[in-house]
């Protein structure tokens, strides 16, 4: 039995859920969905005031990172997700899709697992 490798892009959990449900009915050999994200740690776990609260950076306050090593933090203070001064645009098709759908299933079902996630709204 030959297998083939998926990786589906959403942006929600439940896209993927629902796409995984209807993969469950074909020969799935294995199956995750899990959130990434391009930054270390969980940071800020409440909002404070930047002016007199302790925090480590602009990273931190709007990324969710912690870093520890301060040029990574200056760094990823420089990304425009972090000031918020852009959104991607219209045509930033990648926008927003931090969770993963990553299917191992028989070759047989490739195409047709493919289509399901496309149809539930992922980036394959």
């Amino acid at each position: 039995m030959a297998e083939k490798n998926i990786l589906a892009y959403f942006k929600s959990p439940e896209q993927a859920e629902k796409a995984l449900e209807q993969i469950k009915a074909l020969k799935l050999v294995d199956s995750s969905i899990n959130r990434f994200d391009g930054y270390p740690g969980d940071g800020s776990d409440r909002i404070r005031n930047p002016i007199t609260g302790d925090f480590p950076g602009l990273g931190y306050l709007t990324l969710g990172g912690d870093f520890s090593d301060r040029d990574a933090a200056i760094l990823a203070a420089a990304n425009v997700s972090a000031s918020g001064m852009s959104s991607g645009g219209q045509s930033d098709e990648t926008a927003g899709r931090d969770i993963l759908l990553t299917v191992v299933i028989d070759e047989d079902d490739y195409e047709q697992a493919v289509a399901i996630a496309e149809k539930a709204g992922a980036l394959v």
